[in-house]
């Protein structure tokens, strides 16, 4: 309609007005939008008391090793230098991260042992109540089909890891980075 080349720049202007028309005539998204990431600053305040109890977490041995590696798969991506969605695309760019770090984060919670979260909640002096409800905001903020999506990852993770250790990969990988004039 008005993208073309051709176009008068009249006919572009009046396309521009009327999109804007449009989306200011959704009243409540921006403000639910607002009120939803607003809903995640009482859980941000208290990160880095959260991110004690991951590393707390993380050297427990009683933590499973599959969900460690999930974490640090999440931890990869947001350090990789590509993205599913470049970080220069407005907004969108910066939200698959922020969706990554956050199912990253929920899984490794999600496949510790209760016992082990309590005790760890109690040694860092961080109330369940708490936690429990900056768990629940975070969890509702991840879309359901996302959530059941990903959900599935650490059995994959483990049948991987099973199919390695039954191939003996494991040592056989260690052995060529090991090895000298290896590139890795």
């Amino acid at each position: 309609m008005a993208r073309g080349r051709n176009v008068p720049e009249e006919v572009r202007r009046d396309a521009m007005t009327e999109r804007r028309k449009k989306r200011r005539g959704m009243p409540g998204a921006t403000l639910n939008r607002f009120l939803a990431m607003a809903a995640l600053l009482p859980a941000a305040g208290r990160a880095p008391v959260y991110a004690r109890l991951v590393w707390a977490l993380i050297r427990d041995e009683r933590v499973p090793a599959s969900r460690k590696a999930l974490l640090g798969g999440a931890l990869a991506y947001l350090v990789a230098p590509f993205d599913v969605i470049p970080d220069n695309v407005p907004m969108l760019g910066v939200f698959d991260d922020l969706v990554v770090a956050v199912l990253g984060v929920d899984l490794f919670f999600d496949g510790v042992p209760d016992a082990v979260i309590d005790e760890k909640l109690q040694d860092l002096g961080i109330d369940r109540a708490a936690f429990d409800r900056d768990l629940g905001q975070i969890r509702r903020l991840t879309p359901r089909p996302v959530r059941r999506l990903v959900r599935r990852l650490p059995l994959a993770v483990d049948i991987a890891a099973d199919a390695a250790r039954a191939t003996g990969l494991g040592p056989r990988v260690r052995a060529w980075i090991n090895k000298e004039g290896s590139f890795a």
